[in-house]
């Protein structure tokens, strides 16, 4: 120091450790995820799959002629073409599959009031799922056959609309083409994405959702497959990871990677347009580390020699939420066929406990969603169907922890994180109706049901428990306790 003033070295080393600690900053948020990688989604697998683990000349598995750039590494950040996958020892659900860029939701194609009810018949959109199974019991099958009763004795039908693809669904309800639509819970601020203008206010207040029902919590349906080295969700960062984009699988994985300690620009995403063809591309590319699919795909490619299950939602329940939602228009018009929809929901969720129910929404679900009886009925257990006692402390109950609301904010926060959703959050109490399950809590054949998906742990000796470095999700919590003091809300008063 010269006349007591730093020197240059001093204010360099200074200078030095401040840009470090932003650039770590910069990159766990992920910032330079764009920079420092390819365009996730832009690979270029030429047909045949002559990208490495592709089908091509060079066969099985081993990146056979052709040279074309692995998955996520394209130049063009465009789509890529098809590829077949590799494995066919694995049945996988499909073997094409095309990655795609990351993108939000399209536009709406237009909003319009709904399309009157032929013959008294309520259009129903599902998905091909397990959880709509007691909807497909209670109306004994798809087609509007079944006479319904409202409260009030009025007849009407329900017509089930087998809609797979989330986008074409959401502009059918827009359209009034139908009048219920599906979803994940994690998907509606998605879809109200391009139902709400830039401040966050309804484009138009017929479409916009009123939820009233939760139909079950995925058991297992949904999960992460792997390579056998990765371990834990941490071994996952600077991996390739495959996921449809704008679906429950990005909202799975995004709360799998904040619960073990990595933000998302830690993981290389690649998209596909959905969850079979993530599991396709898994299969096809053996670069790619892991995917998050659905059943029976990531069961299938887990038997497969060097992959295993990392995770599934049988042990991270309580997430992936199955809902249905009326277009507000229909549900302040008809509230009484609302209420007899749940009210037949919840009866065929106790049929469904014995065999034979389960056996005749098997042969039911076989028919409408073109699959053999015995799928559907394995299927079955891949989702949790909730009752009238589930849906109270989803809805109501403030203090669970897996809540409406809970899963709303996170969805909201994650998406967000992502740039999936741009517009203001729609509160959750603008689109959760609570209304029938409250009224229906008067009556004791609903309100003597108990909440079966909360079990107690069961005791386990010290030795059973696995050490730290075996968990799949792991994270570090630092708590600082004042010296000498057991309390965590120690006040330190300065005299």
């Amino acid at each position: 120091m010269a006349g007591g003033q730093p020197k240059a070295p001093f204010w360099l080393a200074v200078w030095a450790v401040i840009f470090s600690l932003v650039a770590l900053a910069a990159w766990r948020a992920g910032m330079f995820g764009n920079v420092l990688r390819p365009m996730a989604g832009g690979a270029q697998v030429a047909a045949g799959g002559a990208g490495p683990g592709g089908n091509g000349a060079g066969g099985n598995g081993g990146g056979g002629a052709g040279g074309a750039p692995p998955a996520g590494g394209g130049a063009t950040g465009g789509e890529g073409p098809i590829s077949e996958a590799a494995d066919d020892a694995v049945p996988t659900t499909v073997k094409e599959y095309a990655f795609k860029p990351a993108e939000k939701l399209p536009p709406v194609k237009g909003t319009s009031a709904y399309k009157p009810l032929e013959n008294d018949t309520v259009r129903f959109a599902l998905n091909v799922w397990a959880g709509w199974a007691p909807i497909i019991h209670a109306n004994e099958g798809f087609k509007a056959g079944k006479v319904w009763q409202a409260p009030g004795g009025k007849p009407f039908k329900i017509e089930l609309v087998l809609i797979d693809n989330p986008v074409t669904m959401r502009d059918a309800y827009a359209a009034g083409e139908v009048h219920i639509g599906w979803a994940t819970l994690d998907m509606v601020p998605l879809f109200l994405e391009g139902l709400t203008d830039r401040t966050g206010a309804p484009k138009d207040t017929r479409v916009m959702p009123r939820i009233y029902q939760q139909v079950d919590f995925s058991n297992g349906g949904d999960g992460i497959v792997v390579r056998e080295g990765i371990r834990t969700v941490r071994d996952l960062a600077g991996k390739k990871l495959v996921l449809a984009q704008n679906s429950p699988s990005q909202f799975f994985a995004l709360n799998m990677l904040v619960a073990g300690g990595l933000q998302p620009g830690d993981v290389d995403m690649v998209y596909t347009d959905d969850a079979f063809q993530a599991a396709a591309a898994f299969n096809s590319q053996k670069e790619i580390a892991g995917a998050v699919s659905w059943a029976p795909d990531i069961y299938n490619l887990a038997k497969a020699k060097g992959n295993r299950l990392l995770i599934t939602t049988q042990t991270a329940n309580r997430l992936i939420a199955d809902v249905w939602f009326a277009r507000a228009d229909f549900a302040q018009d008809h509230p009484d066929k609302v209420e007899a929809i749940v009210r037949g929901i919840f009866d065929s969720m106790e049929v469904l406990k014995t065999e034979e129910g389960k056996a005749k929404a098997a042969e039911l679900m076989a028919a409408g969603y073109n699959i053999p009886a015995t799928d559907t009925l394995g299927m079955l257990g891949d989702a949790h169907s909730t009752n009238w006692a589930e849906n109270y402390q989803f809805f109501i109950n403030r203090n669970n922890p897996a809540n409406f609301e809970r899963i709303w904010k996170q969805a909201y926060h994650l998406y967000r994180r992502v740039g999936a959703i741009t517009n203001p959050p729609v509160s959750f109490d603008q689109v959760m109706d609570f209304s029938v399950i409250q009224k229906l809590g008067a009556e004791p054949k609903y309100a003597e049901t108990r909440d079966e998906y909360t079990k107690p742990l069961p005791p386990k000796r010290l030795a059973d428990i696995r050490a730290e470095n075996d968990e799949i999700l792991t994270n570090t919590v630092v708590i600082h306790f004042f010296p000498n003091s057991w309390d965590l809300k120690k006040r330190i008063v300065r005299k």
